[in-house]
């Protein structure tokens, strides 16, 4: 059971809901209202309705929504169906307060259709949908979920099997036209990413890309889909192609390149960072960045016999909380995972 409802609102009928939204409303006209999406947060963690309430209180300071918060015990067969209520508010220009609607449920027993029908209710229909699925993806997840969708937000470097799950996800996004897949693991790749592709603007680092040899990546164990999917980028971007069907959890890939074969190396080290660095050798020249987690920087360098060059830029947080926020500030189709998902999904397998 809940332990701790303190934070997550005025618990009210489930059927009072939107009359009881309004009296909240009527108690202050000097507040605003101000909405710019749905945002869902749905969880099978215990106690996460107090956690994510607390995510939503920070989030709605840049990211104006009406919140939806869903915890779903399922280890408990007796149906039950609880709901509260409450606003975030916050000073515009030091004056007028703008406030964002929370509407959190907990839910018990078989939960299915109780679970579309109670919290989609309750969105906004003038707005766009944002879903954020916390943990593995269970059989709550159906296809007729998702087509309500319009972005899904996941972290795969939770789950047990990436590879089963990202099928499902597949499969969703084919049905569902307008499914944006966003995965936080995609998200933490994103400093590495705008640091490799600003590296290569240096003569000295294209004139080597032809001639690459080997590539090592250091990642967290708990990480190691972004360094899949920061692989899978270079890969894509390069023009480079697996040699062979890499095994199960394999560490070691070969690619084909215009230059010849070249030998990649995951590293998983438990003091790293997500991602903790990138090397990538040709010849006498090294292409790296290093993230160093008490700085929270990222080292770029680019070094051969007669040239050196360093730069720094920050690092990606790593809280899944601090990622959406920057994924919600950045928008956009998200076109460019879209296009390495199949690749990733092959060093997946």
């Amino acid at each position: 059971m809940i332990q701790d409802l303190s934070d997550i609102g005025m618990e009210v009928p489930v059927s009072g809901i939107e009359k009881e939204l309004r009296n909240l409303w009527a108690q202050d006209e000097a507040r605003t209202n101000a909405s710019l999406m749905n945002l869902v947060i749905y969880s099978e963690k215990k106690g996460s309705l107090a956690e994510n309430s607390a995510f939503i209180r920070c989030l709605t300071q840049d990211h104006a929504c009406r919140a939806i918060l869903v915890e779903i015990d399922r280890s408990i067969e007796e149906k039950s169906l609880r709901a509260w209520i409450t606003t975030h508010c916050h000073l515009a220009n030091g004056k007028k307060s703008i406030c964002c609607e929370q509407v959190a449920f907990h839910l018990t027993g078989r939960v299915t259709g109780r679970f579309r029908n109670t919290v989609f209710s309750h969105l906004d229909s003038d707005l766009p949908l944002v879903f954020w699925w916390q943990g593995e993806l269970s059989d709550i997840f159906t296809e007729r979920l998702a087509s309500v969708i319009d972005r899904l937000i996941v972290d795969s470097s939770s789950w047990e099997q990436p590879a089963a799950t990202f099928d499902r996800l597949t499969e969703a996004m084919e049905a569902s036209s307008k499914l944006i897949l966003q995965d936080l693991a995609w998200t933490r790749t994103w400093q590495f990413r705008v640091g490799v592709a600003g590296l290569f603007d240096d003569p000295v680092a294209q004139a080597a890309l032809p001639k690459m040899e080997s590539i090592r990546i250091v990642h967290h164990p708990k990480h190691r889909n972004c360094a899949l999917q920061l692989l899978a980028w270079l890969s894509i971007q390069a023009g480079w192609n697996p040699t062979a069907k890499p095994e199960k959890g394999a560490t070691k890939f070969s690619f084909a390149a215009k230059g010849g074969e070249i030998a990649i190396v995951l590293e998983a080290d438990p003091n790293s960072a997500a991602l903790g660095e990138l090397v990538m050798s040709a010849g006498e020249t090294t292409v790296s960045l290093k993230c160093n987690k008490e700085s929270g920087m990222v080292l770029r360098k680019i070094e051969s016999p007669m040239y050196h060059a360093s730069s720094v830029s920050p690092a990606d947080p790593e809280p899944a909380t601090e990622l959406i926020a920057l994924q919600l500030s950045r928008g956009g189709k998200n076109s460019l995972f879209k296009k390495i998902l199949p690749r990733f999904r092959e060093l997946l397998s």
